[in-house]
């Protein structure tokens, strides 16, 4: 079985510690991939250091709705961290409106140019749509998203927003929320996303999925995502492995060997 993490932070401070760990325990877990999702620009350089060390592993670069920067991203800026063979995504970006530390204004400049610069690079971007789900599906519209496509990372909203999203040819990537006991209508969009448009993501350290919660999340916890995921779906999780694989190398444009 080979499972693909979609969206994770394995080059946070959360894992120096014992990171070496974190890649065995998915080795033996069976997550052959992960990526690995910038929420500042400043993290490029780690980034890169972090992908050219291992061969399982890829990064984006961005800047996530919701974080202060000193410096606002540019399209130029963007476009010229993103050169790299590895680089297969811009973002995270987006809206979020659950916290509000960047003002809407700022965040939605910030989300235009992120999809701006992707479309010069023919680069999908990995969307955060938090609280926020009317404003963000109409500026990927507006932003022609469809032309490089995208993932909405950590999906959390009803079918209503999903079908947007799939209308617009994103991607809709579940993570561990959709594990909690409270979620039944988000594990009932997942039961009804397309094959062709699922992916599934740890957001670690983040979010660790049941019966893990609480915990420091990892690319390992991805199986019971997958697992949950799975049994929604009435079909084995070996199946579901190789399906999100798939997809996940498709909407990166990553060789699958």
């Amino acid at each position: 079985m080979e499972l693909f993490d979609s969206h994770c932070h394995i080059d946070f401070e959360h894992f120096d510690d014992d990171r070496d760990d974190v890649f065995g325990r998915m080795q033996e877990a069976g997550v052959s991939r992960i990526m690995a999702v910038a929420v500042e620009l400043e993290q490029t350089e780690r980034l890169t250091r972090l992908v050219e060390a291992r061969d399982n592993v890829w990064f984006s670069v961005g800047v996530h709705p919701n974080h202060e920067v000193k410096q606002e991203p540019t399209v130029e800026k963007i476009c010229g961290l993103a050169q790299h063979e590895k680089c297969v995504a811009i973002g995270e970006t987006g809206m979020d409106f659950f916290r509000t530390h960047v003002d809407a204004k700022v965040q939605e400049h910030r989300f235009r140019t992120h999809i701006r610069a992707a479309h010069l690079l023919n680069k999908p971007v990995i969307v955060h749509m938090r609280d926020a789900d009317d404003v963000c599906l109409r500026i990927l519209k507006e932003e022609q998203i469809a032309d490089c496509g995208g993932i909405m990372h950590c999906f959390s909203s009803n079918w209503e927003a999903a079908s947007q999203a799939l209308d617009m040819g994103m991607s809709i990537s579940f993570s561990g929320n959709v594990t909690f006991k409270r979620n039944d209508e988000l594990r009932e969009v997942a039961g009804k996303v397309p094959d062709e448009s699922i992916l599934i993501e740890t957001d670690s350290p983040y979010l660790a999925p049941v019966p893990l919660r609480g915990k420091r999340n990892e690319p390992t916890f991805v199986q019971h995502v997958a697992q949950c995921i799975a049994d929604v779906r009435h079909t084995p999780l070996q199946d579901l492995a190789t399906l999100t694989t798939r997809n996940a190398c498709q909407r990166f444009h990553i060789t699958q060997s």
